[in-house]
């Protein structure tokens, strides 16, 4: 229990730094050369390009630090911590999507509440789940193994 605790914390961790990177690339985005003013589809472009540079924050913070004992070859983890980030991204492009262009709350916060607070608390869910499940489990063992393992290294 208490190494899942510590995988919890550092996993926040980790999301934290991706989300600052996130809402920062998408506000200067919007505001910026992607406004929905310009653009109509400004906010659903500065959403994919956010989160696709914090995508490659958060492998690079999980793979070393969350997960780090739990590494596998670089390419295959990455390919399916991609995947996963991918379905993650979807769901906030989703809410986003719904938002703006179902409801057309267009304003700048209704676009950031939609993608910043409903999408990632959805996708957040589902990301670490996978991740901890397929992306970075150890290397031909069941995850019950790894947590063994992962407890009996932690003093």
């Amino acid at each position: 229990m208490r190494a899942l605790v510590t995988q919890l914390s550092r996993f926040g961790v980790v999301g934290l730094v991706g989300l600052v990177v996130d809402v920062a690339v998408f506000n200067i985005l919007l505001l910026t050369v992607l406004s929905p003013q310009e653009i109509h589809e400004g906010p659903l472009i500065a959403k994919t390009i956010s989160t696709s540079i914090a995508i490659v924050t958060n492998w690079l913070g999980n793979r070393y630090w969350t997960f780090g004992a739990t590494k596998r070859h670089w390419l295959r983890e990455g390919v399916e911590f991609a995947i996963v980030s991918l379905g993650g991204m979807a769901i906030s492009l989703g809410c986003l999507w719904v938002s703006h262009y179902a409801l057309h709350f267009t304003s700048q916060l209704a676009d950031n509440v939609a993608t910043n607070v409903v999408g990632l608390a959805l996708g957040t869910a589902f990301r670490f789940t996978l991740y901890r499940l397929w992306v970075f489990r150890g290397v031909g063992e069941p995850v019950e193994a790894t947590e063994a393992t992962e407890l009996a290294r932690t003093p």
